[in-house]
C-alpha cells in the first residue's frame, strides 16, 4: 500500500450541497436500500441452498457487514463527506483510489437501479395493460423532479416509502408468530416441526456457503447512509444514530423473517422466487387466509424496488458530485442549483439509469452478462477498501479527537478478522462456478479505472503546464 499523495483534512467546510436532512431520514434511507426485492424474492433461494442453517450465513453476513459499518460510520462522522468511503480511500492511498470507488459505486448503482425500475415496470404493465417503457418513463421522471428539489423533499418521500415497507414487514412479523403459536383459526402451534423434519442443515457444509453466498450482499445499499450525512446539519450525529438503528433494526427484520419462514414453510416447499406469487412471505400470508397475499406482496415488490431506485438516483447523483469537485469527473457535475442540488449530476444520474433501462431490454449477448457480474463483486471491492482505509484512517482520527463519535471495539484486530471474511467470501466466489465471473468482471473493471484515473491525472497536468506556460 503506498503512501498517500495528500491526505484532505476533516471536512467541516461548506460543502455547496443543502443540509436538509434528519437523523430519521437517513436511517430510513439504509433501510429502503437495504430491505428490498432480494429479501422478498430471493430469501427462499438461500434457504433452499443451506435449510434452516442458512440463519448462520445471515449472521456471518450481517456481522461483516456491521463491522464495515461501524467503520466507515466513524470515519463519516470524523470526515463528513458525499463522496463518503470514495473520499477516504483517497485519503488514504491517493487519487487513484478515490477515482476507482467513486466511479466503480457509480456503475454498481446505475447498473442495479436500470434492474430494479425494469423489475417494477414489468410488473406494473401487467396491472395497467401498457408497455413496460411506459411505467418506467412515468416513474423515472417523477423522481427526476424529486431528486431535482431541496433535499429536505427527496428526504421525507424517501422516509415515507421505506416507512410503508417497514409496516409490512412488522406486520409479517406478528402474522407469522401467530401461525408459529398457533394463535390463528387456520393454524395449529408449528413450533420446531419443519426444522425436525430437514434437519438444521440438510446440504452440510456446502450448503451454508452456497447459502452464505446467496445472502452475502443482501445488506449492500446501506452505505447510502454515509453519503447522504453530508447533507444533515450535525453529519456526525446524524450518521451516528443512523449507523446504530440501521444495525439492529435490519437485523430484527432480516432474522425474524427469515426464521419464521424456516418454521412455518416445509423445506421441500421453499424455492427461489420470480414472481411474488412464490415468495415464501406470499406463502405464509396465505397459510394465514389473508385474500389477495400475491397481489398484496407484488405492490410491496413493487414499492421496494422504486424506493431503492429513488435512493439509487440520489446516491449516484452525489458520488459524480463529489467526484467533479475532486477533479475525477467533468467540473459541470459539480453545478448546484439555488436549492443547493447539484442538478447536472441528477440529470446524467436519470440518463444513465434509462440507458440501464435500455440495455436490459436490448441485452446484447454477453454485454449485460459482464455488467452485472461486474455488480455483484464491486461491493465486495468497497467493503474491501472501506476496511483499509480504516486502517489507514482510524489513527489520524484519534489524534484529531475525533475517535470518540463512533467508537469500533476492537478497532486494532475487528478490521483484520473482517478482512480475512471478505477473503474467505471472495475465495467462495471463485471457486464457485455461478460466482466466478463476477471476481475477473470487477477485476478488469477496477483495473480499467485505475489506468483511467493516471491517465486523467496525466492530462490535468499536463493542461495546467500549457496554461503556465
Amino acid at each position: 500500500m503506498s503512501t498517500p499523495v495528500s491526505h484532505t483534512p476533516a471536512p467541516t467546510e461548506d460543502t455547496g450541497l443543502g443540509t436538509g436532512l434528519k437523523s430519521r431520514h437517513l436511517t430510513l434511507m439504509g433501510l429502503g436500500m437495504a430491505v428490498g426485492a432480494g429479501l422478498f424474492l430471493g430469501v427462499g433461494a438461500g434457504i433452499r441452498a443451506a435449510g434452516p442453517a442458512i440463519i448462520v450465513a445471515y449472521a456471518i453476513a450481517g456481522l461483516v457487514v456491521v463491522a464495515v459499518m461501524r467503520m466507515l460510520g466513524e470515519m463519516a462522522a470524523a470526515r463528513p463527506s458525499s463522496g463518503s468511503f470514495a473520499t477516504y480511500g483517497r485519503q488514504a492511498f491517493g487519487p487513484w483510489a478515490g477515482f476507482m470507488l467513486g466511479w466503480l459505486y457509480w456503475f454498481l448503482l446505475t447498473m442495479v437501479g436500470g434492474a430494479e425500475i425494469t423489475g417494477a415496470s414489468a410488473i406494473m404493465s401487467g396491472w395497467f395493460g401498457v408497455p413496460p417503457w411506459i411505467p418506467a418513463l412515468v416513474m423515472v421522471t417523477i423522481f427526476a423532479i424529486i431528486n431535482l428539489s431541496q433535499v429536505k423533499g427527496f428526504g421525507e418521500f424517501e422516509y415515507w416509502f421505506a416507512m410503508i415497507k417497514i409496516v409490512v414487514i412488522v406486520g409479517f412479523l406478528l402474522i407469522g408468530t401467530a401461525l408459529v403459536l398457533g394463535l390463528l383459526p387456520a393454524s395449529g402451534f408449528v413450533g420446531f416441526d419443519n426444522v425436525r423434519e430437514s434437519g438444521f442443515a440438510p446440504n452440510g457444509i456446502a450448503g451454508i456457503a452456497a447459502g452464505l453466498l446467496a445472502v452475502a450482499f443482501a445488506f449492500g445499499g446501506i452505505e447510502v447512509v454515509t453519503i447522504a450525512a453530508a447533507e444533515s446539519a450535525n453529519p456526525a450525529k446524524a450518521v451516528k444514530n443512523a449507523v446504530n438503528s440501521i444495525i439492529w433494526r435490519i437485523a430484527i427484520f432480516y432474522i425474524g423473517s427469515v426464521i419464521l419462514i424456516i418454521l412455518i414453510l416445509p423445506f421441500a416447499s421453499i424455492h427461489g422466487a420470480d414472481t411474488a406469487a412464490d415468495s415464501p412471505f406470499t406463502q405464509v400470508l396465505g397459510m394465514a387466509n389473508i385474500p389477495g397475499a400475491a397481489g398484496f406482496m407484488e405492490a410491496v415488490i413493487v414499492l421496494a424496488l422504486l424506493s431503492a431506485f429513488n435512493a439509487q438516483i440520489y446516491g449516484t447523483s452525489r458520488m459524480a458530485y463529489q467526484m467533479a469537485t475532486q477533479g475525477d469527473a467533468p467540473r459541470w457535475l459539480g453545478k448546484v442549483s439555488a436549492q443547493a442540488v447539484p442538478t447536472n449530476a441528477v440529470i446524467v444520474s436519470v440518463v444513465f439509469a434509462f440507458a440501464a433501462v435500455a440495455l436490459q431490454w436490448w441485452n446484447p449477448p454477453g454485454l449485460l452478462e459482464f455488467l452485472m457480474n461486474a455488480v455483484g463483486g464491486c461491493l465486495i471491492v468497497t467493503w474491501v477498501f472501506i476496511v483499509l482505509s480504516y486502517v489507514r484512517l482510524h489513527p489520524q482520527i484519534v489524534a484529531e479527537g475525533k475517535g470518540d463519535l463512533i467508537t469500533l471495539r476492537g478497532s486494532s484486530w475487528v478490521p483484520w478478522v473482517t478482512l480475512a471474511a471478505l477473503i474467505g467470501l471472495t475465495v467462495l466466489m471463485l471457486l464457485d462456478a455461478s460466482t466466478r465471473g463476477q471476481i475477473f468482471a470487477v477485476l478488469a473493471l477496477s483495473a480499467v479505472l485505475i489506468a483511467l484515473s493516471f491517465l486523467t491525472r496525466a492530462g490535468s497536468a499536463s493542461r495546467r503546464g500549457n496554461d503556465l506556460s
